[in-house]
């Protein structure tokens, strides 16, 4: 990966570091490499030695195979000397098996640590010591600007080598996924990762410091949210990480993940909360929600956003709290009353957690 990032280099000095050299000039500034330039690539070379590939096979019964598919790839990053790999969560919902692939082609088996249904972020660790394997340093993407360059870096699969790409941070702002997920500030990234190989997800997402900003959850058409198409990436920023990172290792997941979850998908484009597809054996299902339905209001007080929505419905004190939705079934007005559960409770859990 060292000459991928010597190239790196050489677009990040001629495009921030070197305005207005001639880029034959800036590749030769590169292959100079001042002591700053130099620094820079041995922090992000550092970085690109903490990567792994991450292999996952789900339970044959698996809910979630349902729109992840029972076999995944993707990518994750030691945080720690002990062997802890950070990765997005949805990657190992429900595993029977993990392996952790390193850079020299080795293959590990791995337990599941912690999956944080709040933040999304997910931790694995391997049976086996994890050598020759760098860790990142957890830094802080408060300080970003928009336009900044980035790193970001897929580990190893059995079919790919992983890679190191070049990208900008385009936008902070919150992000409400349709799988009944929200966080206030997600950073989204442009050109995209990778796109068509779908080993962005659980992405290291780095700073040219070498320290670790975020973790790839997924691609997006609109990088900028202003409703014009920007093909890019949302990364789960690593400021959500350090203040459950303790309780995550303790018990497995967080505690604003215990939260109540209905099992829809949604959006709510047009101020409508439109449901797009209903989990089987979910509470919405068994309460006769159904695809097409929307959903007006939670306890009565009118929702037109999903952020406003999913708050609404985790204000409860419980995770299997009674929820009373008004929707709209075709041309028919309704007040369905349904019992939410938690959602942590309804998964098939990894060995280990």
């Amino acid at each position: 990966m060292r000459t991928v990032l010597r190239q790196w280099l050489c677009i990040l000095l001629s495009s921030a570091l070197l305005p207005g050299m001639l880029w034959p000039v800036a590749l030769q500034a590169a292959t100079v490499q001042p002591p700053a330039a130099q620094a820079m690539l041995d922090a992000l070379t550092r970085a690109t030695t903490a990567v792994v590939g991450i292999k996952v096979t789900a339970m044959e019964d698996a809910r979630s195979a349902e729109t992840l598919g029972l076999r995944r790839g993707g990518s994750g990053v030691q945080i720690s000397q002990d062997g802890l790999i950070l990765t997005i969560g949805y990657l190992m919902l429900e595993a029977e098996h993990i392996e952790i692939v390193t850079q020299d082609n080795r293959t590990l088996p791995a337990r599941a640590v912690a999956y944080d249904l709040a933040t999304g972020f997910g931790l694995l660790r391997p049976l086996l010591p994890l050598r020759g394997v760098g860790v990142a340093p957890l830094g802080s993407s408060k300080d970003l600007q928009p336009g900044e360059t980035l790193m970001a870096v897929t580990g190893p699969q059995a079919d790919d080598d992983g890679d190191v790409s070049m990208t900008r941070l385009v936008n902070r702002r919150a992000f409400s996924g349709s799988w009944e997920y929200h966080i206030d500030a997600a950073l989204f990234t442009s050109p995209p990762v990778l796109a068509g190989n779908g080993n962005h997800s659980g992405a290291p997402l780095f700073n040219q410091k070498g320290e670790l900003m975020g973790i790839g959850s997924l691609l997006v058409s609109d990088a900028t949210g202003e409703n014009r198409r920007l093909p890019g990436n949302m990364f789960v920023p690593v400021d959500l990480l350090r203040p459950i990172l303790a309780e995550l290792q303790r018990s497995g997941s967080s505690t604003q993940s215990r939260r109540p979850w209905l099992g829809i998908t949604s959006n709510d484009q047009g101020g409508r909360i439109q449901i797009l597809r209903v989990s089987k054996e979910s509470p919405a299902e068994l309460a006769g929600l159904g695809t097409g339905d929307v959903v007006l209001a939670v306890d009565d007080a009118k929702v037109a956003t999903l952020e406003a929505f999913y708050k609404k419905l985790w204000a409860r004190p419980a995770p299997d709290a009674e929820v009373r939705l008004t929707v709209l079934q075709g041309a028919e007005i309704k007040t369905i009353v349904l019992k939410a559960q938690d959602r942590m409770l309804s998964l098939k859990k990894p060995a280990g957690i």
